[in-house]
């Protein structure tokens, strides 16, 4: 049986999408939910309908109705096959739901796309601007099994020739802004690059400040935020 919540004034929306930081934001909305004694829902928006999504897709979607459940959420709620804007979607569904407090991720997103591009937390700010918005930024530990990562810094990637540069200063010939992990023990720029490749969260090797290919690295997800308990 579900608990009743006392307060109704407040509600939280998580939005989440495909990749390791989407229990990381449940676990945050969560939090913030169980301060406030206040109804949760986690939303997530597909342009695809669900019966043609991939099975990774779904395994996704599979843990995130479970955690909805684990944590009395009120509903999980899936907009599939949606053609409009996910500000859009989020902005109708707040007000479905009398949400006052959205959790969603901070993609790493350079400076001067978000200037150029603008993004969804200025739409969300113009749809719905009496909501406040809990940005939560990419973690700044890459948990492994072996803890040899020191705290992420945050980097760059510069293109030269056939390979990139690691800098740690914005200019304007940055390409790709993410966080440094740095192998624990040397005095080089080696370890792992974490950033957004369109809509997918790389993880790349660095060799003494150079990334010479975008081959993934393997984390575990279940590792690769920080412990929100």
């Amino acid at each position: 049986m579900k608990k009743a919540k006392r307060r109704m004034d407040e509600s939280i929306l998580v939005c989440v999408y495909y990749g390791p930081n989407g229990e990381r934001l449940i676990q945050r909305g969560c939090k913030i939910a169980n301060m406030l004694d206040c109804p949760l829902y986690i939303l997530t928006v597909d342009p695809k309908p669900f019966d043609e999504l991939d099975a990774e897709k779904t395994s996704y979607i599979k843990k995130w109705k479970e955690l909805a459940e684990k944590h009395n959420a009120e509903a999980f709620i899936l907009k599939d096959n949606e053609s409009r804007p996910v500000h859009k979607v989020i902005a109708e569904v707040a007000r479905e739901k009398g949400i006052t407090q959205i959790v969603l991720g901070q993609t790493a997103q350079s400076r001067w796309e978000q200037l150029t591009k603008g993004s969804i937390i200025n739409s969300l700010l113009k749809e719905i601007p009496f909501v406040d918005l809990h940005i939560i930024s990419v973690s700044r530990y890459l948990k492994d099994d072996e803890g040899q990562y020191e705290p992420g810094v945050r980097a760059y990637l510069v293109k030269e020739e056939n390979h990139y540069r690691l800098v740690f200063k914005h200019t304007k010939n940055v390409e790709y802004e993410g966080i440094f992990f740095k192998d624990i023990g040397t005095d080089f720029n080696s370890g792992v690059f974490k950033f957004m490749k369109g809509k997918e969260t790389l993880h790349v090797p660095v060799s003494d400040d150079i990334v010479k290919n975008f081959t993934n690295i393997e984390i575990n997800p279940d590792l690769d935020y920080e412990n929100m308990d």
